[in-house]
């Protein structure tokens, strides 16, 4: 599979996994999981057929780690970013001293008064990594990265998450505890 049809596969999962699995006649369970047949039959009734062939190839390669298969392959689920309501079932982790956040400059008014809330999804997703939140902040114009005092914040009674792509969940991060504003 190609990189251009590696992305598109990918947004369209995304989009089905995460946000609208209406569209395409899912109904996900309490946890986010859909059969894998289900997910392939939906996406063939819309048109966008998508083999499991291609399907493994998406999951293995995509380099953001978005979706997983359960232990018997047969169920498919996006790892985090939901829009509508799931509960992931990710234990409470106890994360690195530092995390970061990519953002954009326009962001930054809302941010000072509020802090990071997750607005449309269910968590504020953070990164170990600086280089990654540099490129999720790229997605809408120049990063802005901004630093999340995740030792305090766990200090003060915050809990963290950590999906099974090394997304760092949280519920909100209040302005006090960022720096690079």
């Amino acid at each position: 599979m190609d990189n251009v049809l590696m992305v598109k596969t990918s947004k369209r999962l995304s989009r089905h996994l995460r946000h609208a699995p209406e569209e395409i006649g899912l109904v996900l369970d309490a946890a986010g999981w859909v059969g894998v047949e289900e997910l392939l039959a939906g996406l063939k009734r819309r048109g966008r057929a998508v083999s499991r062939a291609e399907l493994d190839e998406v999951v293995a390669r995509n380099d953001k780690r978005r979706f997983e298969f359960d232990a018997s392959g047969t169920r498919i689920r996006a790892s985090q970013g939901h829009s509508v309501e799931v509960e992931l079932d990710y234990a409470v982790s106890v994360p690195p001293e530092v995390l970061f956040h990519g953002t954009v400059a326009a962001a930054l008014p809302g941010i000072r008064v509020e802090g990071l809330k997750p607005m449309r999804r269910h968590a504020v997703h953070l990164s170990a990594v600086m280089e990654t939140a540099v490129r999720v902040g790229s997605r809408r114009g120049k990063p802005v990265v901004l630093t999340v005092d995740a030792a305090a914040m766990v200090r003060d009674g915050h809990e963290f998450r950590v999906s099974t792509n090394g997304v760092w969940l949280v519920a909100a991060v209040p302005p006090g505890y960022l720096a690079g504003l």
